[in-house]
């Protein structure tokens, strides 16, 4: 037994020798109203959930909401968890994803979630016609019958806060009932990564300018 204690005893020394010499790692946040963090002044639940945007799809932390949702480790955890799913593992094609995403950008006018997705939507193959149009506020003038799809849910669920049986049975015969609800969900949590943003004032990257105008 005291042999067994000791040695119990040098395996948690080590575990913490380790922890300790570790290299932190090396963090970008950006803020407004909420001021970049650091990991040497954050909490164990802060770290925790930093390493699991470290180690997760995204493989970074830098970008986007987590300096803010940091403020709340465990729901920003989670919340993490749950973009990650929608946004690496949707059963939509990552084109209409992307589509998706920045028509909820456009709706929040979410400066940075914009300036972010529509760059990922144009190398996903949205066409420059369509992401200028959702920009702008207007149905775009010519999009193919996935697309269009996708356009009409997402566009009467921001503006309506209902949808159609027409455009709901269109997702629905193309994607499966699992499709209309990884749209819907994708729409959802966008709507909360914009806020998130929005409420930060969050900045675009040097040099870079908004790219949203008001819509009236």
């Amino acid at each position: 037994m005291r042999l067994r204690a000791i040695s119990i005893g040098t395996a948690i020394v080590t575990v913490l020798a380790i922890a300790q010499t570790s290299t932190p790692p090396e963090l970008h946040f950006r803020g407004d109203r909420f001021k970049p963090l650091t990991w040497e002044k954050m909490t164990p639940e802060q770290k925790t959930m930093v390493q699991h945007l470290l180690s997760g799809d995204r493989g970074g932390a830098s970008n986007g909401p987590f300096n803010v949702t940091l403020r709340s480790p465990e729901m920003g955890d989670q919340a993490q968890m749950l973009g990650a799913q929608l946004r690496f593992h949707s059963s939509l094609p990552n084109r209409l994803n992307e589509l998706a995403i920045i028509m909820t950008a456009r709706y929040w006018t979410s400066q940075f979630e914009w300036y972010a997705h529509r760059q990922l939507a144009l190398k996903a193959g949205v066409s420059q016609s369509i992401i200028d149009a959702v920009a702008n506020g207007k149905r775009p003038a010519s999009m193919q019958p996935d697309e269009e799809a996708i356009y009409n849910f997402g566009n009467e669920l921001l503006n309506t806060k209902q949808v159609s049986d027409a455009a709901f049975k269109a997702v629905v015969d193309k994607f499966g009932e699992r499709g209309a609800v990884d749209l819907t969900g994708v729409m959802g949590y966008y709507c909360f990564v914009s806020m998130m943003l929005n409420i930060d004032r969050y900045p675009l990257p040097e040099g870079a300018k908004n790219e949203l105008q008001p819509l009236r």
